[in-house]
């Protein structure tokens, strides 16, 4: 008498690999598309730019460097990354219509 072990299965399955089932995956059901990953970006662009407006050189000693005060560093800097951290949301958020998911496609 041929006696199975019982852990194994009498009909194997083909291996899916993780590419053939992200190909199986429509537009429409991937959570972030293309334009997603580009409004992300320009964000992340954004956020970078505002702390670099808001570095600046060391002070020298123990000199007062009333540079510090500038308006570029108090309000242009902030103000460009906090935007770029609001449209970082909007990026991830955003979902595009679904006419605008066919033309991607073509």
């Amino acid at each position: 008498m041929d006696k199975k072990n019982k852990y194994t299965s009498p009909q194997r399955r083909p291996a899916t690999t993780q590419s053939d089932i992200l190909e199986k995956e429509s537009e429409s059901q991937k959570p972030l598309v293309k334009i997603n990953f580009i409004l992300m970006a320009v964000a992340g662009a954004m956020i970078v730019l505002g702390f670099l407006l808001m570095m600046g050189g060391a002070s020298e000693g123990g000199e007062f460097n009333p540079d510090i005060f500038s308006s570029r560093r108090i309000v242009v800097g902030p103000t460009i990354a906090f935007l770029g951290f609001l449209f970082m949301g909007i990026g991830i958020m955003y979902s595009p219509r679904k006419g605008n998911v066919q033309e991607q496609k073509d």
